[in-house]
């Protein structure tokens, strides 16, 4: 049987009601935005054009950088371009649409982030098997699976959602499509639905976390017998793989593992790992990392002596 939809589009409530505060919010959004294409671009072309970002670390790093635009690229340009209007809709079919693209990005970071981990625990606790298990084919693999599994999350995630009926009122608490706050304008019970969202999502989310944090933590355990230099070196690279892990991974527990209510914070934390985390992820990768500075300086100075000529 159909779902009932009377709905034919949504209506954002959006982030900032503040009239006097919407213009400081424009700003921030659009150079926070820019930042992170511009950011994540640079990383993706200079692993691409550097002899010396050659490992499978940085065939990752340059797949989470692509991941990171596209995901920031979701929500930002919509939240940006509806700060000055008065009515923020969307169509049932474009919210959909959005949803669908957002879960699939988010979930397929997820598992990129977890791939790297794997990477770095094979390359810090079997350093002699690196090259070995690490191959061309294993990595290309490793992130093929990455984007299927974000694919089937997401599918999973909208068809939970479109099968449900929306009859009014259309007004969404939010500044993009998701599903927590389309359960609520359901007009059906929807907690078996929440149930699922939970399995789906939140169990995505945390069981990934878990698998990220016991790795680590074997990584670190296993520091205690490398040289003060090998150390040093390993703790500078994971140290910016967990950073990125904590500011990544908390929003989303946060949202997902938890029975589908909305909280008043919900809007902030969302801004969080949706903006702020994609526009982090090359400083935090770029200032603890040596060989990638090294990297973009010699690209740099590449294209002024190309300039020049």
């Amino acid at each position: 049987m159909e779902p009932t939809q009377n709905v034919t589009e949504f209506i954002f409530l959006g982030l900032c009601h503040n009239e006097m505060l919407q213009p400081v919010c424009f700003v921030f959004f659009v150079l926070l935005y820019i930042a992170t294409v511009l950011g994540n671009l640079l990383i993706i072309v200079t692993v691409k054009n550097s002899q010396y970002l050659k490992s499978p670390m940085y065939f990752f790093l340059s797949y989470l950088s692509f991941v990171d635009m596209c995901f920031s690229s979701v929500t930002a340009p919509k939240l940006i371009a509806d700060l000055f209007m008065e009515r923020k809709t969307i169509s049932f079919d474009g919210c959909i649409a959005q949803l669908f693209v957002f879960h699939f990005f988010g979930c397929t970071e997820i598992f990129l982030l977890t791939v790297m981990a794997y990477d770095r625990y094979i390359a810090i606790c079997k350093p002699l098997h690196y090259t070995a298990i690490m191959t061309g084919f294993v990595c290309g693999s490793l992130v093929m699976a990455s984007w299927v599994g974000g694919f089937v999350h997401s599918i999973v995630q909208t068809l939970l959602t479109i099968q449900l009926p929306f009859c009014g009122p259309n007004e969404i608490d939010h500044y993009f499509c998701d599903v927590q706050p389309l359960l609520k304008l359901a007009c059906t019970d929807t907690y078996l639905v929440g149930v699922m969202v939970i399995a789906n999502t939140g169990m995505i989310s945390l069981t990934c976390f878990v698998v990220l944090v016991v790795s680590y933590v074997i990584i670190l355990v296993s520091l205690r017998t490398r040289s003060s230099e090998g150390r040093r070196k390993a703790l500078s690279t994971c140290a910016s793989h967990i950073a990125v892990v904590i500011i990544f991974f908390g929003p989303c527990i946060f949202m997902y593992v938890r029975p589908s209510t909305t909280f008043s914070e919900d809007k902030m934390v969302t801004v969080f790992y949706t903006i702020i985390t994609p526009v982090l992820n090359p400083l935090i990768y770029t200032l603890r990392n040596e060989e990638v500075k090294n990297a973009m300086r010699k690209l740099g100075s590449r294209k002024v002596t190309l300039g020049v000529k």
